[in-house]
């Protein structure tokens, strides 16, 4: 059976813009749909699911920033901000608030596919139930390796596609530490205008967002610790 194709959510408040993206996502194997607001997107989403969504920072009325913050309190599904704001703070921010990736405009459609087929990668495949887990436990935490699920107890913890693929790359290599550039690499973030400094921050974003989750107290890391002069070390019990 051949797999359906992703289905792309493209949120702005330009026409032509979306009308452009559209075209050209059609054209390399996507099915996509529109929105020209946020609260546009959010009817669209009450009723259809989307493998992704690429959201403009500046709209009228709710941003994309907002949007994805809103988002993440149900959703894991992964968010490709564009900004036209070239500033590393801006680009945190969107990426604190939960998006997977940033681009900022003006960009070459080639760049935008590449990112967002590298963060369709990064989401967990779905797993038979009758798979034997792999589990690694963080105290009160434990991460399904198979299933790239987080659970604290009973109740799941929502991870994003990124937060995925950091939790695999970890897994992969407990109790080593990991640099900065190797996650940047791992994460599909190695090319493009923004490699380098910038990536690597945007690591660190990520890294903080993922503690929130793991860690009885973020700000002092047990599990997944910094190796200070290296990059980070995920420690399992």
């Amino acid at each position: 059976m051949i797999d359906p194709a992703p289905h792309i959510l493209i949120v702005d408040d330009d026409e032509r813009i979306r009308d452009l993206l559209a075209r050209f996502l059609r054209r390399n194997g996507f099915l996509t749909s529109q929105a020209r607001d946020a609260a546009h997107a959010r009817r669209l989403l009450q009723g259809l699911e989307f493998d992704l969504l690429v959201l403009d920072v500046m709209m009228p009325g709710e941003d994309g920033v907002s949007l994805t913050a809103s988002l993440r309190e149900t959703s894991a599904t992964p968010v490709l901000l564009l900004t036209a704001r070239g500033e590393t703070e801006d680009r945190i921010r969107g990426l604190e608030a939960g998006a997977d990736d940033y681009l900022v405009k003006p960009f070459e459609p080639r760049e935008l596919l590449l990112r967002i087929n590298a963060i369709l990668r990064r989401v967990p495949d779905t797993i038979s139930s009758d798979a034997v887990p792999k589990v690694l436990h963080l105290g009160e935490v434990r991460y399904d390796l198979d299933r790239g699920e987080l659970w604290r107890g009973d109740a799941p913890v929502r991870l994003t596609a990124t937060e995925v693929q950091l939790m695999r790359v970890f897994a992969a290599h407990p109790g080593e530490s990991l640099s900065r550039l190797q996650l940047v690499e791992e994460l599909g973030r190695g090319a493009g205008r923004d490699a380098g400094q910038s990536q690597e921050r945007a690591v660190d974003v990520q890294i903080t967002r993922l503690r929130r989750k793991i860690e009885r107290d973020p700000k002092q890391p047990r599990y997944l610790q910094t190796v200070r002069g290296a990059g980070y070390m995920l420690m399992p019990e």
